[in-house]
């Protein structure tokens, strides 16, 4: 990012498939922000209890502190003081997220969001889409297909669990390139 708005507050969107390093780059971003001396308050949705309760976590391990919400609209009160709001699974809050983020970024704050994009059926993921148009910065991230080796934008699930959210690491998903994904599901 080059230009950022001098007197208001902005939405950045972070998204893509699982294993590409959303969290990471979610947490890289606050820490910077904190380096800087800026007052920060981290999110995640409480149906998100893989590794922690009180901290966001990415797969390779790195956390922050952060407070389990269940409604976007949760958010606005915790984050009065703060000046960088950090949402990560943002795929699991509702559709108040986006009204959520722009309240926030209408009060001068700057909001990151991190989430997947697409389900395992490659179909847009919860409030995602909204918030990718509402985004005033954008960044769609690519793991590694575990099939070929090439850039991944798809979470392919492995599990039968039929349901849009299932809850899981390497254990029921892995990324896959359009091409393992689309054609050899099975592998």
């Amino acid at each position: 990012m080059t230009l950022t708005p001098r007197d208001g507050g902005w939405i950045e969107v972070i998204c893509g498939p699982m294993f590409c390093g959303k969290t990471e780059e979610l947490i890289r971003r606050l820490r910077r922000a904190q380096i800087a001396k800026m007052k920060t308050a981290i999110f995640k949705p409480l149906i998100d209890d893989r590794y922690s309760e009180e901290h966001i976590v990415s797969h390779n391990q790195m956390k922050m502190e952060s407070y389990l919400i269940d409604d976007a609209a949760h958010i606005l009160k915790k984050a009065d003081g703060a000046e960088v709001v950090g949402i990560d699974e943002a795929q699991f809050l509702g559709d108040n997220l986006v009204d959520v983020c722009q309240e926030l970024s209408a009060n001068k704050k700057r909001v990151v969001v991190a989430g997947l994009d697409k389900d395992y059926l490659a179909r847009p993921f919860g409030p995602m889409p909204e918030i990718m148009c509402a985004a005033d910065y954008l960044d769609k991230l690519r793991a590694i297909c575990i099939i070929c080796g090439e850039p991944a934008g798809f979470t392919q699930r492995l599990s039968a669990d039929a349901d849009q959210v299932v809850i899981g690491e390497t254990d029921k998903y892995e990324a896959r390139c359009r091409s393992c994904y689309f054609n050899k599901k099975d592998n």
